[in-house]
């Protein structure tokens, strides 16, 4: 298995691939995983490494790129100023970093960074990495290379290591790369999105399978890559989660908290805030019983407009903490939040946020943000009731009131989504479908992608 983010890093990254390692492991097969040691993990969790089953090696492969160190360097001092500083002090910080001249500089450094990274920021990674999974086939003369990807550059190496060694790959895409999603393809030049186009073709001909999330993005690549990915060859397995689903516990409390975990870079909390501000103005007291806490990084600007707004009182962040940390604090919550992407995203609606696939093991009710995308499309499927339009803080308020009218009269337990169809997306289940994909069999579904 090549997958560049693998414990003790513990981002959402870790999760798809460390369950299926399991599932497969306990289904018989022997595996040995390919990964980074990179220069600074996004969130460190050594307690992850305790559910790598023992009797997989792990090949880690150190990252050699004086620029992304220097990179890491920066954010590494950066990120310590601002969780030593006062609140006033971290805003001046983050202002300062965002000044015109800053800005402007930064914008020239992506625009290089888009034309020589590719087709992603660790392509370094690749020529040493590669030649360390040709060894690993030689030496363990593997039935098959299962790439995860992102990076790109994952499924790069198991290309490579398969054309020198014979033995076919399977690329399993958990976001969409290569369709625009992510502002660093978007900035780069015609002749560079061709080049990265040629190598995304020349990787989906060769693959024994090629996996995706869900099918309205097996549908957009097909699309995109006509003739060089062969719909026999598509398998879609959606995120999921490793266990049981969790039952139903109520926790009592002063206040009714609603739980965000994961971070916010890329989701969008305004209308939420705006929802806020409509539900103090009507009843101050009554909204002073809820509690929105959000767990992760990315939070800067929220804490910001929520202090603008005057709704900070309703809010409260915590950093980064470990998976198993996080569980306990989900069980704790009252309600779990899940939020859409920015909707100038381009392809926002083809992806739903890891996150969402734990808040469903969670047992808890569900509240989604959303706009028509993948995630409102699973909460629907699920039986969620607690929907509200990304556009329409009319609509959060009214999902708000329905969270508090069931906390205040101990009634939550029927918001929880549909036991029953949440199971569907354990890795239980999923395990032999992904095994279909990496013996090279046909679909289960190929109505999925049939175009």
């Amino acid at each position: 298995m090549v997958a560049y983010y693998f414990p003790p890093e513990g981002n959402a990254a870790v999760y798809r691939p460390l369950r299926f390692l399991k599932g497969l492991v306990n289904k018989g097969w022997r595996a040995t995983v390919i990964s980074c040691e990179p220069y600074k993990y996004e969130r460190h969790d050594l307690k992850l490494l305790d559910q790598v089953p023992s009797t997989v090696p792990i090949v880690r492969v150190r990252e050699r790129d004086p620029w992304q160190a220097l990179q890491a360097w920066r954010n590494m001092r950066l990120g310590e100023k601002l969780a030593s500083s006062s609140a006033d002090e971290a805003r001046r910080v983050v202002a300062g970093q965002y000044s015109p001249w800053r800005s402007r500089f930064r914008e020239f450094v992506r625009l290089v960074e888009a034309s020589v990274y590719r087709p992603d920021q660790v392509m370094s990674w690749i020529g040493p990495t590669a030649r360390r999974t040709i060894a690993a086939c030689q030496e363990h003369r593997p039935d098959v290379l299962w790439a995860t990807i992102g990076p790109l550059s994952s499924g790069v190496v198991a290309y490579r290591a398969s054309m020198a060694t014979g033995v076919p790959y399977v690329l399993d895409f958990r976001d969409p790369w290569g369709l625009g999603y992510y502002p660093q393809e978007r900035k780069r030049p015609a002749w560079a999105k061709r080049s990265d186009d040629r190598i995304i073709a020349e990787m989906f001909a060769k693959a024994r399978s090629v996996v995706f999330l869900f099918e309205s993005v097996a549908e957009s690549y097909l699309r995109a890559f006509p003739g060089a990915l062969d719909k026999t060859k598509v398998h879609v397995i959606p995120n999921g989660f490793d266990g049981a689903v969790e039952p139903f516990a109520n926790h009592p409390g002063e206040r009714c908290t609603v739980l965000y975990a994961g971070t916010l870079a890329s989701y969008r909390y305004d209308t939420l805030l705006e929802g806020l501000v409509q539900l103090k103005r009507h009843d101050p007291v009554r909204t002073a019983r809820l509690r929105l806490l959000f767990v992760g990084e990315k939070f800067q600007a929220l804490i910001e407009r929520a202090h603008d707004l005057g709704v900070s009182d309703l809010i409260e962040t915590m950093p980064p903490v470990t998976n198993a940390e996080i569980r306990r604090i989900q069980q704790e919550a009252h309600a779990l939040l899940v939020l859409g992407r920015m909707p100038e995203r381009t392809g926002h609606e083809l992806v739903a946020g890891a996150k969402l696939f734990g808040y469903l093991q969670a047992g808890r009710p569900i509240i989604g943000i959303v706009p028509y995308d993948e995630t409102r499309r699973i909460l629907q499927k699920v039986e969620s009731s607690l929907i509200a339009d990304a556009d329409s803080p009319n609509e959060v308020v009214d999902t708000l009131n329905i969270v508090l009218d069931a906390w205040s009269n101990g009634a939550l337990e029927g918001l929880v989504p549909n036991r029953f169809v949440c199971e569907g997306y354990s890795s239980s289940q999923q395990i032999s479908n992904l095994i279909d994909a990496l013996n090279g069999a046909s679909p289960v579904k190929m109505s999925a992608v049939d175009l």
